[in-house]
């Protein structure tokens, strides 16, 4: 059976770009009609915490992903323990005890004589006694994982074939100095035991995904299908990673992107096919393809959102929208009609309310200095409301009867000083909304 998953740190909320992972690893395992996990990376006791949790899950919930089980590394520390005790029986797993300050004049010193920072393998050759020593110093040691020095070769999902030379790679540090298990031990324990089919995820993993195989092979594991998508840039080809913090997806959520608009654009964006507003997260699956994508670094403009919202919005039917109406405090025999009228000029929903207060309250009129008069005479003409269907055609005829003025220096004037704004619905439609006359 398919089984994807999705594995974010609570240490900070979701951003567009985990949305990326989360949205494929769902896709995939949907049309397969298989399993996808929720797995929280929280070995981090420090940095993690129960109101990220909560954020995750709601953000995923907003967009309709939904996951058959949620797992916590957390909770799993006992697996964890008996993969460390397993590959230290097997020779795969060594102790260091260098200093980062050491370490970091390894690397300056190979990096001078121009040699790749690759970890020298030195703790290897440490005696029992020195290894005793060093903890009489205080020091603690980390874990490294010893990778076979050969050459470690997949084909990739989205990036075709890749080989890359286990001997230009330092052995990754499982374990840290002070016990704490590492994104790359703890990962490759639970796909190996949730039978994880399919990885989904950014290409600044490809070499994690190198030493991983060795690692899961090591551990008696299935290798799962890897696929590394393109990373996200600004819409200027600008690294993306600095505005993240302004990215996140409560935050996108709460400026009134639809939930639909997300999904449609970060599900084609990337790939050779053309971004399609779907209706549900459903079609979103069926029409996804991994094959399309490529490696290319993908552009992404945050205000390519809100077209999407707005045609999302404007299809939507009174139905989905006549509690948010009602709270505006717009009477029920006209909340139809109000949104039919407004439905089509707005970018979200919170902006029904700018709408209401203009016609409820009036508008912030905008008069130009030459055409103060002429408004002033033209509102004169015009009565009390409630108005009716044909109060626009009536007002403005009479209106250029007693004026001379057409066209658009007759329509554009009393446009704005009716709604304070040079464009919207049909002014004909306007009219029998409102509440209040027009101040002009």
């Amino acid at each position: 059976m398919t089984t994807t998953r999705f594995a974010p740190s609570p240490t900070g909320y979701l951003h567009i770009g985990n949305l990326r992972s989360a949205l494929f690893n769902y896709a995939i395992a949907r049309q397969a009609g298989g399993t996808f996990v929720l797995r929280i990376d929280d070995t981090d006791p420090e940095r993690s915490k129960q109101e990220y949790v909560d954020a995750i899950q709601e953000d995923l919930t907003w967009l309709g992903i939904t996951w058959d089980r949620i797992e916590y590394q957390s909770k799993r520390l006992a697996q964890y323990d008996a993969a460390r005790d397993a590959l230290i029986a097997s020779g795969r797993l060594y102790e260091c005890f260098e200093t980062p300050v050491e370490l970091d004049l390894k690397r300056k010193k190979q990096l001078n004589m121009g040699k790749p920072p690759v970890y020298d393998r030195a703790a290897l050759d440490l005696s029992d006694d020195q290894k005793a020593a060093y903890r009489a110093e205080g020091r603690t040691g980390h874990w490294r994982f010893k990778l076979d020095q050969e050459r470690i070769e997949w084909t990739d999902a989205i990036l075709g074939d890749l080989s890359i030379d286990a001997a230009s790679v330092s052995d990754p540090v499982l374990i840290r100095g002070d016990g704490q298990y590492l994104y790359t031990l703890a990962s490759v324990v639970d796909d190996t035991e949730f039978g994880i089919t399919h990885v989904v995820r950014g290409s600044d993993h490809v070499t994690n995904t190198a030493t991983q195989i060795q690692m899961i092979k090591a551990l008696g594991g299935t290798v799962p299908t890897f696929a590394h998508h393109s990373l996200l840039t600004g819409p200027q080809g600008e690294a993306l990673s600095k505005r993240l913090g302004t990215l996140a997806l409560r935050d996108l959520r709460k400026n009134g992107v639809a939930a639909m608009a997300v999904l449609s654009l970060m599900a084609r964006l990337g790939s050779s096919d053309p971004v399609e507003l779907r209706e549900t997260i459903d079609e979103v699956v069926a029409g996804f393809d991994l094959s399309k994508f490529g490696s290319a670094p993908t552009k992404f403009d945050v205000d390519d959102l809100q077209p999407l919202t707005a045609r999302w919005l404007a299809a939507r039917p009174f139905a989905d929208v006549s509690d948010k109406i009602a709270e505006l405090g717009v009477p029920a025999e006209i909340a139809e009609r109000f949104w039919n009228v407004v439905r089509e000029n707005i970018g979200s929903l919170d902006e029904m309310g700018d709408w209401w207060n203009m016609f409820s309250k009036g508008a912030d009129a905008t008069v130009e200095e030459e055409d103060t008069d002429f408004i002033a005479q033209a509102i004169s003409m015009l009565g009390e409301p409630p108005y009716a269907d044909d109060t626009w055609s009536t007002w403005t005829g009479a209106v250029k009867e007693a004026t001379g003025r057409k066209g658009k220096g007759l329509f554009m004037p009393l446009r704005k000083a009716v709604t304070g704004r040079a464009r919207g619905p049909e002014m004909a439609d306007v009219m029998p909304l409102l509440q209040i006359k027009p101040r002009g």
